[in-house]
């Protein structure tokens, strides 16, 4: 079993990871329409474009990280090496500089593909190196728990002091609303700078891989790895679930919550705000994802996942009928909470997962490509934000939903009604997508268990065994 200050410690590197990305997808594409002073078609050309490119990188990240060897490791050694430039693209991306709209433009498209190249250039082995920290394949399951608790736990921090860092450097310190988003991320950037160091001095890597076979016999085997194409499939649509409630959010507060919206909470008046909204979902989270050892050792992943998406469905329909007011927000914020438990439980779960495709990867076509599946699910993730991010934008672009950083605006009807089913029939239907996909998926519990011991005698081999078991197949 490993040590609690290692599965504390590999928890700070998502905890960090998931402070941007949440700020990323929840406020990047409200900052580029509403602060930076882009187009929404523009902005959403932007969000596929580079999320694309993103993901498009991940497995090259991938297969350079399944190729390193130092004394460090093989993955740990990029949370040391991507740190500072991880902190200092993010703050280049919230910044707004005094260009004319075409240069605003090529600003927006150079510095959010340099933070995206470097996100993954840290992201891609950190999730990795879950493969390599135990040979367990129950404790991958408890160190992905606790990767998802540290980052939701980021996530809640990052959330809730967003707005009011925002308004502290734009109401307190006098500067512009562009600035004080800028300064906003200083603060998170440094945050994020310190936990990466953490994370790679709290860690190390237990399990010895080494990839015998060419780039090409890696792509290979994972083209012909049926659970990974089933599992790509349902992550891509869980997260697609995910990133259009999530960018909906600041334009649905804004647009049909109000700014001065108010609910009855303890017997107090509480103003209601996306920041609110946002943190509390995030608690929720981390809640979830203390919820998942116990339920998927009870009724095993696949059907966990069926049934979390099962329930997104019924609870996403649901959340249309709220009525805008007071009990309304109250019960805004239960649907959030509970929504936000059931994600919670699917978000170690994948990554769990991923973790017995690579495994299954590795048993069936003697290729240990750990990096190379990883980087996949990350790809999944991104191409979930690259399309749930454009279709926000475009969707409200289509809608006639009215862009300005001037206040308050009343928006048309159309709009209104496209934000409705952006929190609620959209992400229904793509929780819907995630349960028909993971239905096909094949690893059963006895199965990876069964991979998971055959590997550990298996890894005794000498490597020029495997690499000449690994032509026989491809004979």
């Amino acid at each position: 079993m490993a040590k609690l200050e290692r599965k504390i410690g590999y928890g700070f590197g998502d905890m960090a990871s998931s402070m941007f990305w949440k700020i990323f997808s929840y406020y990047l594409p409200f900052f580029y329409s509403n602060v930076f002073g882009l187009s929404l078609l523009d902005a959403g050309i932007l969000v596929m474009v580079t999320r694309i490119w993103d993901a498009v990188s991940d497995p090259v990240m991938g297969i350079v990280a399944d190729r390193t060897d130092t004394r460090m490791g093989k993955y740990r050694p990029y949370l040391l090496w991507f740190a500072a430039p991880f902190a200092i693209c993010g703050i280049l991306l919230f910044t707004t500089p005094d260009f004319s709209y075409a240069g605003k433009l090529i600003w927006a498209y150079v510095t959010y593909v340099l933070m995206m190249t470097v996100y993954t250039g840290i992201n891609v082995p950190y999730g990795a190196m879950l493969g390599v920290v135990t040979e367990n394949p129950e404790e991958k399951t408890v160190f992905s728990s606790y990767r998802m608790f540290f980052a939701y736990g980021g996530s809640f921090i990052a959330l809730a002091a967003w707005e009011p860092l925002c308004e502290l450097f734009e109401r307190s310190f006098g500067v512009s609303m562009a600035t004080s988003w800028q300064l906003a991320m200083v603060v998170i950037a440094a945050a994020c700078l310190l936990l990466f160091i953490i994370c790679f001095a709290m860690t190390r890597e237990v399990v010895r891989t080494k990839s015998v076979v060419s780039v090409g016999n890696d792509f290979k085997a994972l083209l012909q790895n049926r659970p990974w194409w089933v599992l790509i499939g349902a992550a891509l649509s869980f997260n697609l679930f995910n990133t259009v409630r999530g960018a909906t959010v600041a334009y649905f507060f804004a647009d049909v919550i109000g700014a001065d919206a108010h609910m009855w909470l303890f017997g107090l008046s509480v103003l209601f705000y996306s920041g609110l909204f946002l943190s509390i979902g995030e608690v929720a989270n981390m809640l979830g994802v203390a919820m998942a050892v116990p339920i998927v050792a009870r009724i095993g992943k696949k059907n966990t996942f069926m049934a979390v998406n099962l329930c997104l469905m019924v609870l996403s329909v649901c959340f249309f009928l709220l009525p805008v007011s007071p009990v309304g927000f109250f019960l805004m914020l239960m649907f959030q909470i509970v929504i936000s438990i059931l994600t919670g439980i699917m978000s170690p779960l994948v990554w769990a997962m991923y973790a017995d495709v690579a495994d299954y990867s590795e048993h069936r076509f003697h290729t240990a490509s750990t990096g190379l599946i990883f980087s996949s699910s990350s790809m999944a993730q991104k191409f979930g934000g690259a399309i749930g991010g454009a279709a926000v934008l475009w969707l409200l672009g289509a809608c006639g939903y009215v862009t300005t950083d001037a206040g308050m605006v009343a928006q048309p009807q159309e709009a209104i009604r496209c934000l409705w089913a952006l929190m609620s029939f959209i992400p229904a239907g793509v929780a819907a997508l995630a349960f028909v996909a993971i239905y096909f998926y094949p690893l059963t519990t006895a199965k990876v268990r069964s991979i998971a011991e055959e590997l550990r005698l298996r890894r005794n081999t000498p490597q020029m065994d495997i690499a000449e078991n690994f032509a026989e197949i491809n004979a």
